[in-house]
């Protein structure tokens, strides 16, 4: 596994990082806790450094699988990424539960030793602030991260779907070193603005999604449908509809065109994907999830160059004529 650097940080990661999202239960549908953390322990042994999490993840319950996972491993090898001020509450009326951004400073600071008592560690390398909470200025949760590092509980800071305007005032207060930010074949918006401002001011991109949230798994069909604990089920999130029903179809078509091409390059189509993604040098680590020890281990054979035209061959299906790409702008969700 190869590394890069976060910027001009210092801070080293391995070019793929384990996505912990779907080890919350309640929002990827059901998984195996032995087969999650054996997935980890996979990821370490083929050379995966980093390990991204948030508070939020399963409710808690992400953090508390992941920090049984990483217990064992050896820390000073590992960058432990989480996230924190998008709080929780209990929705009575369909027996789930929303979130909302809430950067109110004494909740943050609570958040940071909650998530350390959940991973079971003493620091967290990376705390990134999970989603903007416009209602408050960008100093406050800056103000909080810096204190934490300073009292040895984080190590460095960041920021997870801010605009640029955002990132600009962040600055002001804390030295962020990396942006979290959805970005893959499906959806190419941090290009315009996020990643050169990401990359002119030595930063690094965190890329989640680098499946398309499993429509780059090559698994789906034209009429995929999804369980009541899947958080895909609406078949929208984050300004993207790419498997709603009006996309659907013609992106699964796409994608069976992309395992061709990746076919004749002897990789998978998740493998593909993942290379798509590191192929922008903007980008420090592209994140995977996966649920057990296959496919993360098929992920990891993601780290390869794309030859030269492959990508453009890519793009030109993707975003050719007759085109599933359901997009809108790259707005951030309250």
């Amino acid at each position: 596994m190869r590394t890069r650097m976060f910027g001009d940080s210092g801070l080293e990661t391995s070019a793929i990082g384990f996505g912990g999202w779907p080890m919350g239960r309640g929002q990827y549908g059901d998984l195996d806790d032995d087969e999650a953390i054996a997935a980890v322990h996979a990821a370490f042994d083929g050379g995966i450094t980093l390990y991204d999490t948030a508070a939020v993840y399963g409710w808690g319950y992400g953090e508390t699988l992941m920090g049984k996972a990483i217990k064992d491993l050896k820390r000073e090898d590992i960058v432990l990424v989480t996230k924190g001020a998008r709080e929780w509450k209990a929705d009575s009326s369909d027996n789930r539960s929303a979130t909302v951004a809430d950067s109110d400073p004494d909740l943050l600071r609570a958040s940071i030793d909650a998530s350390l008592k959940r991973l079971q560690t003493d620091y967290i390398d990376v705390f990134l602030i999970h989603w903007p909470d416009k209602g408050r200025p960008f100093s406050d949760p800056m103000e909080v991260l810096e204190e934490a590092k300073k009292a040895g509980k984080i190590r460095h800071t960041g920021v997870s779907n801010f605009s640029v305007p955002m990132m600009e005032e962040s600055l002001q207060t804390s030295p962020i070193i990396t942006e979290q930010i959805g970005y893959h074949i499906f959806d190419r918006r941090p290009e315009a603005e996020v990643m050169p401002f990401v990359q002119s001011h030595g930063m690094g991109i965190m890329a989640y999604g680098s499946m398309a949230h499993g429509l780059l798994t090559g698994s789906w069909s034209p009429t995929q449908s999804f369980g009541d604990d899947d958080w895909r089920k609406g078949g929208a999130n984050f300004g993207i509809q790419n498997w709603g029903p009006e996309h659907l179809a013609a992106n699964v078509t796409a994608v069976e065109k992309l395992k061709g091409i990746a076919a004749d390059h002897g990789k998978t189509i998740a493998q593909l994907a993942i290379a798509w993604v590191l192929d922008n040098p903007t980008v420090s680590v592209a994140l995977a999830g996966a649920k057990k020890p296959s496919e993360i281990i098929e992920d990891m054979g993601g780290d390869w160059d794309l030859p030269a035209g492959l990508k453009q061959t890519i793009d030109d299906l993707v975003l050719g004529e007759g085109s599933g790409l359901g997009l809108s702008g790259m707005e951030i969700a309250t």
